[in-house]
């Protein structure tokens, strides 16, 4: 497995970010989330003057054997041709990405098809999709294994050319139903606790998904070492993402965290190193059944709520506003002392 050194976060500082989010002219903790946010992302760059330096999504592509049992309402070369959607601009993340002025990386980590005439597509292609894991594994662990330092690779190059803040999407039919099985086995939950429609599948395909999810979990149960698991479940854009949410950890970056497969991406990098978290940013909670029960795990609060259940990082880009919220005012707000204000003298209240 590729070595990976994430340091939980330093806690020195701790108690002079917060003073100086009190300090500002404001009732203490009126800014509510945003003094939360303004105080990891300054404790996750050691810093009382926090920054945000070119803002990246990485949008990992890749195609799953499992969709050949019918368990996603779209074929499965809607892959590729998202693929090339997001090459033309069109798709939401360009939007979203262009309209924050972040930039965006496509990754193709194991789709079915060519992109040798796409120079701007990152080729990173462990094999064109996984296997079929309502018979056999998606991947072998030294697929697996490939996959996670091709990610990490990534994330490092992206953080050497000054980005401090990643975001990370992804596009690959029928990688609910991988997320799905990852967030049963790493959660412990019931899988129909995990199970949702996905692109939208009506009663009866959510029945037929839910038989095969089913099978597929009997088949894998034997299985307890984390890689074991996601080599078993997981798909090559999934595991990318883990790789690069652990590089980019180790570089000591922000880390934004999408919906149901970024975070179910996540649940696996924190089986494996469980100092991740430290550095993450949930951005939204998805639509998507299972995802709130996700969060929870997590002890995480999402910063939005907009019933989205998209994926491609829309959810990063949409919330990058709010990290940005966060870091101007504790840069640029004025303290009560420079502002000459008057603080209140009453003491705060005693909680339990």
């Amino acid at each position: 497995m590729p070595d990976f050194h994430i340091r939980p976060l330093n806690q020195e500082l701790a108690a002079a970010i917060q003073h100086k989010i009190d300090g500002k002219t404001k009732p203490v903790g009126a800014l509510g989330q945003l003094e939360v946010l303004a105080h990891q992302v300054a404790l996750i760059q050691q810093t009382l003057t926090s920054q945000l330096r070119q803002p990246h999504v990485l949008v990992f592509a890749a195609d799953h054997g499992i969709a050949a049992e019918g368990v996603s309402k779209y074929p499965q070369e809607v892959t590729y041709q998202m693929v090339l959607n997001f090459l033309s601009g069109g798709a939401a993340i360009n939007v979203f990405c262009r309209q924050q002025g972040m930039a965006l990386k496509v990754v193709d980590a194991g789709v079915k098809g060519s992109f040798t005439d796409f120079p701007a597509v990152i080729n990173q292609k462990i094999a064109e999709g996984t296997r079929n894991f309502l018979h056999e594994p998606a991947m072998s662990v030294a697929q697996c294994e490939q996959a996670l330092a091709a990610g990490a690779k990534l994330a490092r190059e992206v953080a050497a050319t000054g980005c401090n803040v990643l975001g990370f999407g992804e596009m690959g039919i029928a990688n609910t139903s991988a997320a799905t099985l990852l967030m049963h086995r790493f959660t412990g939950r019931p899988l129909t606790d995990c199970l949702g429609r996905g692109t939208g599948l009506d009663d009866e395909q959510l029945s037929h998904k839910a038989t095969i999810l089913t099978a597929a979990a009997q088949q894998h149960a034997a299985l307890t070492k984390p890689l074991e698991v996601l080599a078993a479940f997981g798909g090559f854009e999934i595991v990318q993402m883990v790789g690069a949410m652990l590089g980019a950890a180790e570089q000591g970056l922000v880390l934004l965290i999408d919906g149901f497969i970024a975070t179910a991406a996540l649940l696996a990098a924190t089986a494996l190193h469980p100092a991740v978290r430290e550095y993450c940013v949930f951005c939204h909670q998805s639509e998507e059944t299972g995802h709130q029960l996700m969060l929870a795990h997590l002890h995480a609060q999402p910063l939005l709520n907009l019933n989205l259940r998209l994926g491609e990082g829309t959810g990063c880009a949409l919330a990058y506003p709010l990290l940005v919220a966060a870091v101007n005012f504790l840069n640029e707000m004025a303290s009560f002392e420079s502002a000459g204000v008057s603080q209140s003298t009453e003491p705060m209240p005693v909680t339990a």
